[in-house]
């Protein structure tokens, strides 16, 4: 390998600053020394040699002499560029999740990594780096006044993406300019400051309700003792309200930090069901409901068994028929429907009959605190999480979770979840 090759990549890894280049560094200084210690980590031989012939191909400003291929002639500088262009990225260049442009010193594209056809389109190459990159600092680095800069850049497409861009110039006086993504973070970041200012509203709702009342009462306002058992009746409610808040916060918190564990408790999922249900029924029963449960199976004898946590599998199921009690018209039924609707699945669809939710509302009913009808939700005593938490002890248990509402108002709650193997739900 070129000696002259080492400070290109240098240059190139610090603009880039990623993990992947600071292993890719290290392994070009192995590839220029063949006869140093190995690796003390076993790495296959294949493996090594297809990373060495990467690294090549990234440090190398010469095209890289693959095996049986044969090298084109080079006619011309243009073909010289066409050829060097692959080279200089290699295939640690197309693996990598950030864009990777390389310009050459007259500013003109010579090569784009997949990433960044991906984010920018096709037909960089050959394209002023300045038109891809529209921005005065890049302008000013290909015009010579720079030689390196880091800035925002927003591209508005059909999904806004958001990139933190570095450029520099390196040695022989070619551009590297690399693209990272910023658009999840920005989006999860977003997601953060919108939780924080729902709980926040969510809190300070029942708190100064709370705070009026106890205020009034303090302040002897109120002398007779029936509105005074009035006011006491809110201030609890108020309170409850608070603290289911505040429960199914750390219950979805708790659920989220362990949604990657898999689960191993042998759970008898028709047992749970039924043990919901019979907690539930004294509810429904105030409401004029009746909770119907249906085992569409055609072998009923065969009780579904799943890997799960059974309190877990309680709560979603505890979750979703109690939303349907709220929600549902008084005086109709709640139908729950088991059945396996494929291999090695038993499904359990809760479903009652109230107003229709409209289909723009349906995907977006398990984010948190997302409500159809905030008015309603708040005055029946719904946090707004209890459909987050059922999402992700579903996904937890690797099962899936369909929302579906007719225009009649016959709304489903459908999860299917998976059975210990070899056992059949029929």
């Amino acid at each position: 390998m070129s000696t002259r090759a080492a400070p290109r990549l240098s240059t190139a890894m610090r603009a880039a600053g990623s993990s992947s280049w600071r292993r890719a560094q290290t392994l070009c200084r192995r590839s220029r020394a063949p006869d140093s210690a190995p690796c003390r980590r076993s790495v296959p031989p294949l493996w090594q040699q297809r990373w060495r012939l990467a690294i090549s191909g990234l440090c190398r400003p010469d095209p890289i002499a693959l095996p049986n291929r044969r090298e084109p002639e080079m006619n011309s500088p243009r073909d010289t560029a066409s050829i060097t262009a692959p080279g200089m990225l290699g295939t640690v260049g197309q693996m990598l999740d950030d864009g990777l442009l390389v310009a050459g010193a007259d500013g003109i594209l010579i090569s784009a990594n997949a990433a960044a056809v991906r984010f920018l389109g096709e037909g960089l190459v050959g394209k002023p780096l300045a038109e891809v990159i529209a921005r005065d600092d890049v302008a000013d680095l290909v015009a010579g006044h720079t030689s390196s800069c880091t800035l925002a850049y927003a591209l508005e497409t059909s999904v806004a993406m958001e990139f933190n861009v570095r450029v520099q110039r390196i040695d022989d006086g070619q551009i590297v300019a690399i693209l990272l993504d910023m658009t999840s973070q920005r989006n999860l970041e977003k997601v953060r400051r919108d939780f924080v200012a729902n709980v926040s509203h969510e809190l300070r709702s029942p708190l100064t309700s709370l705070a009026g009342f106890i205020e009034t009462i303090l302040l002897n306002e109120v002398r007779d003792w029936p509105t005074q058992q009035r006011f006491l009746k809110i201030m609890e409610e108020e309170a409850s309200r608070m603290s289911r808040l505040i429960d199914d916060l750390l219950s979805l918190s708790r659920v989220e930090v362990d949604e990657h564990i898999i689960p191993d408790e042998r759970v008898p999922l028709l047992e749970v069901v039924k043990s919901v249900i019979a907690s539930l029924e004294p509810r429904a029963s105030r409401r004029q409901m009746d909770i119907v449960l249906v085992d569409d199976r055609p072998s009923q004898s065969n009780r579904p068994v799943m890997y799960g946590f059974s309190d877990e599998i309680n709560e979603v199921f505890h979750n979703l028929i109690e939303n349907a009690l709220k929600y549902g018209y008084e005086g109709t039924d709640i139908r729950i429907g088991i059945s396996s609707e494929r291999a090695g699945y038993v499904q359990v669809a809760v479903t009652n009959h109230g107003e229709a939710i409209a289909n723009k509302h349906l995907s977006r009913l398990t984010e948190r605190f997302y409500r159809v009808d905030k008015a309603r939700s708040r005055q029946i005593g719904g946090t707004g999480l209890g459909l987050a938490i059922v999402k992700h002890i579903v996904n937890r248990h690797r099962g899936t979770m369909e929302i579906t509402s007719s225009d009649e108002g016959v709304t489903t709650f459908a999860v299917s979840l998976p059975l210990i193997a070899g056992q059949r739900a029929l």
